[in-house]
């Protein structure tokens, strides 16, 4: 679910616009794994990076060797200093996601959009922060 949410968000012209330091599905941003999000003094560049938090089990389907779930997905969204590249990345998120089923997403009945953080600091990189979570309701 982590690349297909990812896909959605790096195939789109908009939020490639703002987010220039591009979008990544993974554990992490850093100067080693993500070096893209980074300029070339080693300042971080608007990005994303999507992660799964968990799944729990929920829905229609209950037992046997079929189940259905709910993935939680965040998006996090980090620039420099102030809001304004994630507050725009974080709405097209929103757009792109909210209440879509992919089409690489299969036995995805919705990704619906749960809330965004307030504006955080990430201090490991030094910069602003947020985030927005994604319910994922489908077949596991």
């Amino acid at each position: 679910m982590r690349e297909t949410i990812a896909g959605v968000l790096q195939g789109d012209a908009t939020l490639a616009g703002t987010l220039t330091g591009g979008v990544y599905a993974g554990t992490e941003i850093s100067r080693q794994l993500t070096p893209g999000a980074f300029d070339g003094s080693g300042e971080i560049k608007p990005c994303a990076l999507v992660r799964v938090e968990n799944d729990v089990q929920h829905g229609p389907y209950m037992g046997g060797t079929t189940l259905s779930a709910r993935t939680y997905v965040v998006v996090y969204a980090y620039q420099r200093a102030g809001y304004d590249s994630i507050d725009a990345a974080l709405a097209r998120a929103r757009a792109l996601l909210h209440r879509q089923r992919p089409a690489a997403a299969t036995g995805t009945w919705s990704i619906d959009w749960a809330g965004d953080s307030a504006d955080l600091q990430d201090e490991g990189l030094d910069c602003a922060m947020r985030f927005g979570r994604y319910v994922v309701t489908r077949l596991r």
